[in-house]
Order: structure tokens, then sequence, then C-alpha cells
């Protein structure tokens, strides 16, 4: 055997019981991988990425989707989004799942125990005057036969033709083994309150233009964040809260120091384009630390007034660095001018740092 085949010989985790459960082969493929997380969780929420999902069992982000759908509505499933960007948490619902396997398995038991199946009903039914009728269009060619054979539904014979005579009492057909079942594709089933999507928005983000009309444009826009990130009015919620608290710099005119002109702050268009959405979810838009420049001649005029004169500082830089400079008056001025650009650097950090915490 190669070694291929060898890999190919490990067992998976695949319970085709579930397949009973009306959640179709991906539904079934699916609970039955959540099922051996959920055994090795103790029962417990566990958290798990389509990525992750795609590589255990094969399935497609749309396949995924759908069955989970499926166990959602079946009642075998729940989800839980958690954090800030959202992250999906699964938990199997054990007692559900084993009502519904054993109520299968008794019903199962039960025809069993009752021979005749609503096939052989079925095809009693069928049978009748098809001899009277094949007798009214007399035919002598070889063609597959339409009626089905009467009497005892074991002595049927697939694949059987035969000769159409006035003599023919009866046709034999083909039977066909039951198709297996397929996942038919389901309508796009997805529903968005635009009006609650603005009362987010003007709620939590009020620094900015408000939006007079949700034309097809924001639809569609929105309606692929939807669909692609699976994202609901609570995740709308987090993604605007996310960027009231750390993407300051969205909500504000900036100066461009280099052009003469004025950046403008952000409107409703830029935080609903996948752009946007991606840089807040993977914390490329956070604000930076205001870094303010260190001008030489204010440090040096600084330290002359702070520390020869022992005048007050004028700002917070100037406070931090007072308070920093306490043993500099044992020093020589040379060591003392020295110590004190360290302590101005760290000043003007320690006010940049306290800037970016008052606006967070």
């Amino acid at each position: 055997m190669s070694a291929l085949m060898q890999l190919l010989d490990r067992p998976i985790a695949y319970q085709p019981s579930f397949v009973g459960l009306g959640v179709g082969v991906t539904g079934a493929v699916l609970l039955s991988q959540l099922v051996y997380w959920h055994n090795r969780m103790d029962a417990g929420w566990f958290y798990k990425t389509q990525k992750e999902i795609r590589d255990e069992t094969g399935l497609t982000r749309e396949e995924q989707e759908t069955a989970r759908r499926r166990l959602i509505s079946a009642g075998v499933l729940e989800e839980d989004r958690r954090g800030v960007p959202a992250k999906l948490y699964f938990r199997v619902k054990a007692d559900a799942l084993e009502l519904l396997l054993l109520k299968k398995i008794k019903e199962k038991t039960q025809n069993a125990g009752n021979p005749h199946s609503s096939m052989r009903e079925s095809r009693i039914q069928e049978c009748g005057n098809a001899a009277d009728k094949n007798a009214e269009n007399p035919q002598t060619s070889l063609r597959e036969s339409s009626a089905p054979d009467c009497g005892n539904p074991a002595d049927i014979h697939t694949g059987d033709y035969t000769e159409i005579t006035p003599e023919t009492t009866a046709e034999k057909k083909p039977v066909r083994p039951p198709a297996a079942p397929t996942d038919q594709p389901q309508e796009d089933s997805l529903k968005i309150d635009y009006d609650e999507v603005l009362r987010i928005f003007r709620t939590t983000l009020p620094e900015l233009p408000d939006v007079l009309k949700m034309t097809d444009g924001r639809r569609k826009a929105l309606r692929k964040l939807w669909k692609e990130y699976e994202m609901d009015m609570e995740r709308w919620g987090a993604y605007l809260r996310y960027i009231s608290k750390k993407c300051r710099w969205m909500l504000e005119d900036r100066p461009d120091t280099n052009s003469g002109k004025t950046w403008r702050k952000k409107d409703f268009d830029y935080l609903i384009t996948e752009k946007c959405y991606l840089k807040v979810k993977e914390e490329r838009a956070d604000d930076l630390p205001k870094v303010q420049r260190q001008d030489s001649a204010a440090r040096e005029e600084a330290y002359v007034r702070l520390v020869s004169q022992r005048q007050q500082p004028r700002n917070e830089v100037e406070k931090l660095a007072k308070e920093m400079a306490g043993s500099l008056g044992r020093m020589t001025d040379y060591d003392a001018r020295r110590a004190w650009t360290g302590i101005w650097a760290q000043a003007v950090a320690k006010a940049s740092e306290n800037d970016l915490a008052r606006i967070a």
C-alpha cells in the first residue's frame, strides 16, 4: 500500500446518523466535527474560524454557512459572538441532539416492525389496467418500458427491455435507485434593517456628518459587509464603538502642515467600505501617539527658567520635566545640562502618552 493510500485509510469522524436529522450531508459533516470538539472542551463553548473548519472538513464558506443555519434550525447548535473584533463561538446542544437521535431510532424501530412499506403500496396503485392501455397502442419496436411491473416487488429486474406486441400484457420498467440527498442552494435570506443601521451610526458617532438618504450604493456596500464578514447589528455597533474609542483621527478635521490644507474627517460612506473595516479589524487604523517636536532652543530656555531661575512651568511638558529634575541642583552646570536633555525627551514622550489616554 502506498503512503498516500495509507494516509487516506485513516478514519474520519463522521456520523451518518446525523443526516437523518434533516440537515443534509454537509450539516452532518459539520455537526460530526463540532461534536468532536464539544467532547474535548468539556461540553462548553469553543472558538473555531472558518479556515480551521475548512481545513478539518473540506467544507467551503458557503457550505459552512448553509450547514450552520440548518443545525441552528434543528435546535442542536448555538452560536455566540464575543470580543472586539467579534469572534464566533460554538456550543453543541447535547441534550437536544440526544433526544432527536433517540426519536429517530424509535421511528426506525417502528418502521422495521412493518414489512409492508409505502413503496410496496405505491407500486400496487400503479398496477391495474396497464395491459388494456398497451393493447390500445400496439408497437413492435424495442424500447424502455414505461409501466411498472405488477406483483411481488422482489421480482423486479432492473434494466430490462421488452418487445411491445398486441400480446404484451404488461411492460417492465427499470427501477432506478433513489438519488442521494443533496444540499439545495438556498435563497439569499439576508435582511438588513437600514433604519437601525443609521440609528446606531448616529448614536455612536455623532461627530460625523449625518446621512440624509440610504442610497442603493450604500445598501450594496452594507450587504457586502453583512455577507462576507457575517456582520449583524451587534457587530456593527461594536465596530463603530471601536472607532469612537481607538480611531479618533477619523472623527476630527486635521491640518496638513505640508500643503496648508486640512484633512476632512471621515464619513458614513468611508466607514462602510471593506478597506476601512479591514484596517479597523486588523488594528491598522488605531490612533498613534502624538509626538511633539523637541525644540532645542525651547529646551534650553526652559532649563534656564525652571532650573537656574526656579520659575513656574508654562505647560505640561515643562511641569513633567521639572518634577524629574529635582537632583540637577547638586550637579555641575555641564552635567546638569546633559541630564536635562534626557529629562526633556522623557517629559515630551510622557505628555504625548497622556494626550492619547485622554482621547481614548
